[in-house]
């Protein structure tokens, strides 16, 4: 049978097939495992830094001809203080990851997104990269201070970029002193058009140079992710940032306590075509007040992880100012009340089709108020009430009862509902396709098992393997269910 099935379709037979058949195609015989290893267009690895490293992936790399995507990570030394996962930048670890990048390059000449966290690289070798993997569209890279990068203009297909700033290398070398007037000053006048639509910037401090050209350059921005920023630059460069902020659709800011005021203060100003915002451990009251106030972009999604800063007067100027909102995620806000939801409930019934309340002790503490959601977000198709460990079964089922559009439900880590939840959700919710009730202890393998048979659209089940029975098992098999 094997030797009527010609080479062609077995490799389209092999790029069908979901992720957990992979493994025990390449065992069949060492001509699946050659077609397996040329079918494959995607690869992640992880590294470990020794001196067969080098070799041993150019072997690897030498069975995956047509990879158009690779990611490759090298764990911190435990002795190593990275930034952000970044990882230590002495200069021999910047000379093995360079030979690094270069063995990527010409091995893989086919690239169009390169995840590459094997420690800091050089200009020098991302410049032999743009000679080689010319079709490069996304890129996510380590970079040593200081911050050099003009290097960019050798990759003009780039539309996503992701960098990650190491520690150290406070101070400018000759080289970079005598290129100061080459997109490293804040104050000069050199100007490019780059086409990145996509930037995620990790680790930049207050004197970062070189930013300030980055911005003046990114007019075709569209999304937007500051990650562990204590600025956006130097001195010069808050003016060049906002030249950047007119089309952005997207903005996430993540543990950006010292700039995050600032930066929403320009959104709220700038950005009038802002749909989607992200703010995660660090804000202040005010200045989120303000952006919630007097922001006029018509926003559509909006997540939140304050646990501190959100109280009641944010939603409630949300409710005034975000009629527009399709999605709303808030994570540990401790300070928020039913007043607020329900406020944000009676604004927003018709249009808001996901709604996340991660460990927020309001649903706990205020009983009535999930029904009371349930009845204003009719229409919601994705609910997330994952790790509020004391929801119980009465609350629960109160708000399912009224959301029979349901498609995914996320209920991990909610310890305290039953078996009665899940009955509920069957004979309330059959349009669910993707369901997770991981940790959730009280509910037991037959209700489980229940479930899976009486859910016609459900595709995947997040479940412990000792809440599955045989039974359990065979209805997902002929079901075509995925459980994990």
């Amino acid at each position: 049978m094997d030797s009527l099935v010609c080479d062609e379709l077995l490799q389209e037979i092999f790029q069908r097939l979901p992720p957990c058949s992979s493994s025990s195609v390449s065992l069949v015989s060492k001509r699946w495992l050659h077609l397996y290893r040329t079918s494959k267009t995607s690869l992640s690895l992880r590294l470990t830094l020794h001196n067969s490293t080098i070799p041993s992936l150019s072997t690897l790399l030498s069975h995956y001809p047509f990879l158009s995507s690779l990611s490759l990570l090298l764990p911190p030394e435990p002795t190593s203080t990275p930034v952000d996962g970044a990882g230590d930048d002495s200069p021999s670890k910047t000379t093995f990851s360079d030979d690094l990048l270069f063995l990527v390059s010409s091995s893989c000449p086919r690239l169009h997104g390169l995840r590459f966290l094997a420690g800091p690289v050089s200009r020098s070798s991302l410049v032999s990269l743009s000679t080689t993997c010319t079709h490069l569209t996304s890129l996510c890279i380590n970079l040593s201070r200081p911050l050099f990068l003009t290097w960019l203009l050798n990759f003009p297909s780039l539309k996503e970029l992701s960098i990650l700033v190491c520690h150290g290398g406070e101070g400018l070398d000759h080289e970079i002193e005598a290129n100061l007037g080459y997109g490293f000053s804040s104050n000069d006048d050199f100007y490019a058009e780059l086409g990145i639509e996509s930037l995620c910037i990790s680790g930049v401090r207050t004197h970062d140079l070189g930013m300030g050209w980055l911005w003046r350059s990114c007019n075709k921005l569209r999304k937007l992710q500051l990650k562990s920023c204590e600025s956006i630059g130097d001195g010069g460069s808050f003016s060049s940032f906002i030249k950047c902020l007119e089309g952005i659709q997207e903005v996430e800011l993540r543990t950006c306590r010292s700039i995050v005021d600032g930066v929403l203060l320009k959104l709220a100003e700038y950005s009038h075509s802002l749909i989607s915002l992200l703010v995660y451990d660090g804000g202040s009251r005010e200045g989120l007040l303000r952006f919630f106030s007097h922001c006029h972009c018509k926003l559509q999604k909006l997540d939140l992880r304050l646990p501190l800063d959100l109280n009641n007067d944010h939603l409630l100027a949300a409710s005034v100012n975000f009629r527009t909102l399709s999605s709303l995620r808030l994570q540990s806000c401790c300070l928020v009340s039913g007043d607020g939801l329900k406020a944000l409930g009676a604004a927003m019934s018709s249009g808001l089709e996901e709604l996340a309340l991660i460990n927020c002790d309001v649903v706990e503490r205020e009983p009535g108020l999930l029904a009371t959601l349930g009845q204003n977000f009719k229409q919601l198709r994705k609910l997330d009430l994952s790790y509020n460990e004391m929801l119980l079964d009465k609350e629960f089922i109160s708000m399912l009862v009224s959301c029979h559009y349901l498609v995914d439900l996320n209920l991990r880590g909610c310890k305290g509902l039953t078996s009665s939840a899940m009955v509920t959700m069957s004979k309330s919710c059959k349009r669910l396709e993707n369901v997770d009730i991981m940790y959730c202890f009280g509910i037991e393998s037959g209700a489980v098992e229940l479930f899976l048979l009486n859910s016609p659209k459900l595709r995947k089940v997040q479940v412990e393997e000792t809440k599955l029975s045989d039974a359990a098992k065979t209805w997902a098999s002929l079901k075509f269910i995925q459980v994990v």
